[in-house]
């Protein structure tokens, strides 16, 4: 069984960074694409990042226009987790935060193309 749990989530000041945490069980973690998505209070849920396997040990990142420049995704495969560092956190940010695995190795920016979910954490930002 395949489980995906988050952790890092909290309350911080605009301008302040936080760092989320995905911890993967229960699936070959290496070669998949892993997501990061959010949803915040009467929105849709919408695409934050994701890592992709290129082959060997590289791999690369996409990010929403939103949160380029402020955010970062990483994994490390020992540990099988991935990582979003939030830096430079606005209200806008403020939303529940999911992590998200699918079964091939690029990353998707469509909730649909992910297998796999966490069950979330909350992130807000105050002004």
């Amino acid at each position: 069984q395949v489980q995906l749990v988050e952790s890092g989530g909290g309350l911080v000041q605009a301008g302040g960074s936080l760092r989320l945490s995905c911890a993967v069980s229960g699936r070959t973690f290496s070669t998949s694409a892993m997501g990061w998505f959010r949803q915040a209070p009467g929105k849709e849920r919408e695409f934050v990042a994701t890592i992709s396997w290129g082959g060997g040990k590289t791999y690369y990142a996409d990010y929403a226009d939103s949160v380029k420049g402020r955010f970062t995704i990483s994994r490390d495969n020992a540990k099988n987790t991935v990582d979003l560092q939030m830096n430079s956190l606005k209200p806008e940010d403020t939303a529940v935060y999911y992590c998200a695995a699918r079964s091939g190795r690029t990353g998707r920016i469509g909730q649909t193309e992910y297998d796999y979910w966490g069950q979330g954490t909350q992130v807000t930002v105050s002004s």
